[in-house]
């Protein structure tokens, strides 16, 4: 067996990751590094999708590999020169970006293998955005060369499908799902472009190089998944997980099942940090709640995208103080997906944010709103009663608060802190919006250091998806690997340090099992 990490061994994130073994073999993941990209790009300087895989294969944010799908090869890429592997599949550990947003890059013969609740939100995603071909993971635009070979386009119209990627489930698959996976909304409008779906089955109905097994973790996403892959050696993989959410019992399940496993390949997201304590979601519930109830006029909660456990917590918060919690068009898409795999209506008590637009796009006129019409709340209902609402927005949803015109309220930021500079910036962009509307701020504060306004983080209102270096011991003692292999970490020194039989590749470098 060999294992290569062609990304994600030295940052957090963009972790993908190749085991093979006589010649055939699997990714596990396929995200897209969001440091690598940093180096280049940013909101408004993005890769040029009309010239497929040139860019990010040129500058380096893609491995340099004959993998990749055929309509994104313009006639000033030549594959050929690079190692062709046999990709058989890609196990998808959970529908964060940093670990599945380069697998559409991937060639379209190469199936999707991920939990039920993975898939639907991937699905979801893919339907209520506009990604560039590495983020089209459960279906693409097919792609054609211009007059101009380099350039490639995406013919519109009903002759030109949207190509579904075959689609493994490794846990149970409902009509539901499959369904869901099968059909793009407003695709059923005459001239518009259908989706010609792939196939779409479960774990024990295909054959790949390895026995594979799944495992749900605990993690700020729900669906994710660590796997064991059994070979001439048997390998763990984490993916990203913790032991201080909901879900923890969860971990302790797969700790238990990946015991005596001779490789484990593990995350070390929080091995760089210093502070080194677990905030829990009881933690976060307890002083968030403290936050709205000591708050006039409408609240604004802050929490990473498809955090559904954190919209669970404040849904209870908004249960607890008398009022509604307001979700986006896309939260709502999102939930019905995850409804469609454990038949949990999780709108029940919501309302959903009527954003002004001109035009709304098909899945929410076709699925949302055919669902909750009832349900939408208007800004100005907002304006009129501020202190009986919470909103689930973002910073780019803090537009909407020029139409809402609130005059004071209460903001908490329940997410991850600033990692880079472009980030410290947005917290600056953010604090003027808030400091326009009088709201008073919770979960982060601006300070000045050298001479610079920067933003500090209070901690008790977020709960990483992360696991402590305490815990990342634990797991390591538990499992009792012959060999660690860290990656989606910064610091893989830390694993040098505390255990004896670490390998610290770099990205492309590769280990071999006899």
């Amino acid at each position: 067996m060999k294992i290569t990490v062609y990304d994600g061994a030295e940052t957090i994130g963009g972790n993908k990751i190749y085991v093979e073994e006589r010649e055939r073999g699997v990714f596990l993941d396929f995200g897209m590094n969001f440091a690598k990209y940093g180096e280049y790009f940013e909101d408004f300087l993005r890769e040029r999708s009309v010239r497929g895989i040139h860019d990010p294969l040129y500058l380096g944010l893609i491995p340099e590999l004959n993998i990749y799908r055929s309509d994104l090869i313009p006639s000033d890429v030549d594959l050929s020169r690079y190692p062709k592997l046999n990709v058989e599949a890609v196990l998808i550990s959970h529908a964060h970006l940093d670990h599945c947003g380069n697998a559409g890059y991937l060639h379209e013969s190469v199936p999707i293998v991920a939990s039920a609740i993975t898939l639907a939100i991937m699905k979801a995603m893919r339907d209520c955005g506009r990604p560039g071909p590495g983020g089209e993971v459960t279906y693409h635009s097919q792609k054609q060369p211009c007059e101009d070979d380099r350039v490639l386009k995406s013919p519109q119209g009903k002759n030109f499908p949207y190509i579904g990627r075959d689609v493994v489930c490794v846990d149970d698959l409902s009509d539901e799902l499959r369904n869901f996976i099968c059909y793009k909304p407003g695709q059923d409008d005459k001239n518009t472009k259908k989706l010609e779906a792939g196939e779409v089955c479960s774990l024990a109905d295909s054959n790949f190089p390895f026995e594979i097994k799944a495992y749900g973790v605990d993690h700020s996403i729900y669906g994710a998944t660590a796997y064991v892959l059994y070979g001439d050696t048997a390998v763990a993989y984490t993916g990203d997980l913790r032991m201080h959410g909901k879900l923890r019992d969860e971990t302790r399940k797969f700790v238990r099942e990946a015991r005596n496993v001779p490789v484990l390949i593990i995350e070390g997201t929080r091995a760089g940090r210093g502070e080194d304590f677990n905030v829990s979601e009881q933690d976060v519930y307890e002083n968030c709640l403290m936050a709205v109830e000591e708050s006039k006029g409408v609240v604004i909660a802050d929490f990473s995208p498809r955090n559904f456990e954190r919209l669970e917590t404040f849904k209870e918060i908004a249960r607890e103080t008398g009022r509604q919690l307001i979700v986006t068009a896309k939260d709502a898409y999102m939930l019905h997906a995850i409804e469609l795999v454990d038949g949990v209506d999780r709108m029940e008590g919501l309302g959903i944010y009527g954003e002004l637009k001109d035009r709304r796009e098909k899945w929410e006129t076709e699925v949302v709103m055919k669902r909750w019409e009832e349900l939408y709340v208007d800004p100005t209902e907002i304006n009129r009663n501020p202190e009986g609402y919470i909103l689930c927005f973002s910073f780019y949803d803090m537009k909407h608060l020029l139409d809402i015109k609130p005059e004071g309220g209460v903001y908490v930021y329940s997410s991850s802190e600033a990692f880079s500079e472009e980030q410290e910036f947005d917290f600056l962009r953010l604090y003027n919006w808030l400091r326009t509307f009088n709201f008073w701020i919770y979960g982060f504060e601006i300070a000045e250091e050298g001479g610079k306004l920067k933003p500090e983080f209070v901690k008790g209102y977020h709960a990483s998806g992360h696991a402590s270096k305490e815990d990342l011991r634990w797991i390591i003692g538990q499992i009792d690997p012959e060999t660690i292999i860290p990656v989606h970490t910064d610091n893989p020194g830390w694993f040098e340090e505390n255990f004896e039989n670490v390998k610290v590749l770099k990205d492309g470098e590769s280990i071999e099992f006899n």
